[in-house]
């Protein structure tokens, strides 16, 4: 009789539904809010602390390049936003790996839109048999779950 060894398996990944990465886009929203602060002063600073006019340029600029350097620098280095961490998330590649800048990039400016237009490339999700928002499929990207640890259970 022949014994066999269970060998321990990685559990293989689950894509992230929309209430989950609801909850990550929150916190993730007030943090950037947060950061929007240094870009808001630098503008002020250059006009003498007058006061921005609504529909400034440079400052929507400004605050657009923030918000790329905020999620782009999260999800090529580590995968994880702190939002995307709290909820135990991780962006990757359809083969698991790392987002290159390429990635990342392309996912955030097209989020822009997905998110502008009634949030209609986000909830596309809802009718993807992969889970895959139009970001996620534009990019070659996708959101995992990752597992509970062990250690906490």
């Amino acid at each position: 009789m022949s014994t066999t060894r269970d060998e321990p398996t990685e559990p293989i990944p689950v894509n992230a539904g929309l209430l989950r990465r609801l909850a990550a886009a929150t916190y993730d929203t007030l943090l950037v809010i947060a950061l929007f602060v240094i870009p808001t002063l630098g503008v002020m600073a250059l006009r003498g602390g007058k006061p921005v006019p609504p529909g400034s340029g440079l400052l929507q600029i400004l605050l657009i390049i923030t918000a790329g350097l905020f999620f782009i620098g999260f999800w090529v280095y580590g995968g994880q936003t702190l939002g995307m961490r709290a909820w135990r998330l991780r962006i990757e590649d359809h083969a698991g790996n790392a987002l290159t800048i390429r990635h990342g990039l392309v996912r955030f400016l097209t989020s822009i839109p997905s998110i502008a237009v009634f949030g209609l490339g986000i909830l596309w999700l809802l009718f993807d048999p992969d889970k895959c928002t139009l970001p996620d499929r534009m990019s070659g990207t996708r959101v995992i779950v990752l597992p509970k640890d062990r250690k906490n259970q």
